[in-house]
Formats: C-alpha cells, structure tokens, sequence
C-alpha cells in the first residue's frame, strides 16, 4: 500500500518533468510553449462565461418556477407502479441540466435515506451513470462556435436515458 501511495504521489510531477526534458530534447520552447497555452485557457474561459451564466439562469428559473416539482408529481404515480422511487425523479431531471444541481439532490437523497439505502445507492449509481448533457452542449459548443447540435443532444440524452434506466436495472438486480 504503501508503494502504490509514493507511486502516486510522484507520478504527476513526474510526467511533468519527462514532457519538459523530451519537449527541451526536441528543441521546443517548453515555457514559450505553457504561457501561450495558458494564454489560450484564459480566453477560452472568458468566452464560456455568457454561457454559463445563460444555463444557470435558465436552471433556477425552471427550478423557481415550480415546474420541476409538478412535472415530478406527475411521473410519480406511474414510477411507484412499476417500483421505481418517486424520490429519485428530481435527480433523473436535473441531472442532464446541471452537475451542482444533481449533486446537491444526490447529497440530499443520501442524508435522508442513507448511503446503504436502496435510494443511496441508486441516487449515487446514477450520478455516476449519466452526465450534464445541456451542460455540455451549452457550454463546450457554444465557446467553439457549433450553433447546429441536434444530433449531439438527441445522443447525449439518449446516453442519460440509458444510463438512467441502467442505473434502476442493476441496482434492483444487485442491491434490490
């Protein structure tokens, strides 16, 4: 154990360290090289901000608003029925929306039932199944110009949907 601890303690500066002497080997100017990329970063992240700031307004209005709750009252009666936790909705809709968001409801889910509850397990398998889809195409498409993304979000949400459905298969089947 003890190896493995000084293995990756080490190993990052590392890599760093052998990409420095292999980029000085090939005569690249390795810290010309970091600041211009660092350039770029910077602008990148400035380019992303109106983007965020229009997903996150967009994620507390549909939360402020009440639509989320009554959208949850009405899947709940057809969820129990086929034995699926009305208390699991909210995560399965924010989670395409908003990693925080999702987050926060999995914390939440978690406190309430406990993290060997069958409501933990499964809130804590399907945050690690799906991912923030609009998030995604909203933010990483919207910095690099890609205004036409329809196909992308029918697959991204088709990924959550399986993910989803999975997460409630397996963990009914293992844990169930």
């Amino acid at each position: 154990m003890a190896l493995i601890n000084t293995i990756s303690i080490w190993l990052i500066p590392m890599i760093i360290c052998f990409i420095l002497v292999y980029g000085t080997f090939k005569r690249v100017p390795t810290y010309e090289s970091f600041v211009e990329g660092g350039k770029e970063g910077i602008k990148l992240s400035f380019s992303i901000i109106p983007y965020l700031v229009g997903m996150m307004v967009a994620i507390t209005v549909f939360r402020a608003s009440g639509a989320l709750e009554y959208f949850i009252g009405l899947l709940k009666p057809v969820l129990q029925l086929i034995g699926v936790p009305g208390e699991i909705v909210p995560l399965a809709l924010m989670r395409p929306l908003s990693g925080t968001g999702a987050l926060s409801i999995t914390s939440d889910l978690i406190a309430t039932h406990g993290p060997d509850s069958f409501i933990g397990q499964l809130a804590s398998t399907m945050q690690g199944s799906t991912d923030t889809t609009f998030y995604v195409l909203t933010v990483y498409f919207g910095a690099v110009g890609i205004r036409k993304m329809g196909d992308a979000l029918k697959v991204g949400l088709l990924a959550d949907i399986v993910g989803i459905i999975a997460s409630i298969v397996i963990v009914t089947l293992v844990f169930g």
